[in-house]
């Protein structure tokens, strides 16, 4: 889609339509939090909750980066969760990154998880999601192809593989 399609759907009345396009719209740049500050107005005007959450996330990205990664959460036979994870970055696990504490324990680091193409993600089930950390810059390490744990206690529940970890510009 272009900024051409976008004009189009805006001259037939078609808000929603030209807003989801604008979300997603591909032009090889970052969008700005001016931009996102933007969208997240006129999802609130057209009372589009979700889409306002959803606006804010990429404006949160386009300040300290974006990771994505393929979640797989262990089943509950194996001591994984028995709920799903809701999927618009309500839930806020702890992370083992590898990196330790002094005592030489895991120094397990906080990330908000966004579920991608699905309101949730079901126990035992994988599932590409992108996370949102408490620190961001000490997730800066990260690299497609690394691996990292998901814990809600001991042991861990689930093991995701990043796919995508861009750093600010």
């Amino acid at each position: 889609m272009t900024v051409a399609d976008v004009r189009e759907y805006l001259d037939h009345d078609e808000w929603e339509v030209a807003l989801d396009l604008l979300m997603d719209l591909d032009t090889g740049w970052r969008p700005t939090t001016v931009w996102w500050d933007l969208l997240i107005d006129s999802a609130e005007l057209m009372w589009l909750a979700g889409v306002a959450a959803w606006c804010r996330w990429g404006r949160w990205e386009s300040l300290h980066g974006i990771v994505r990664a393929e979640l797989r959460l262990l089943s509950p036979a194996e001591g994984g969760r028995r709920t799903p994870i809701p999927g618009k970055g309500i839930l806020r696990p702890l992370w083992d990154l590898g990196r330790h504490t002094a005592a030489g324990d895991p120094g397990l680091l906080v990330a908000r998880i966004w579920v991608e193409s699905a309101p949730v993600l079901s126990p035992g089930a994988t599932g590409s999601v992108r996370l949102g950390p408490l620190s961001p810059a000490l997730w800066q390490h990260l690299q497609p192809g690394m691996t990292i744990t998901m814990h809600e206690g001991q042991p861990a529940v689930g093991t995701a593989t990043i796919i995508e970890a861009s750093k600010v510009r």
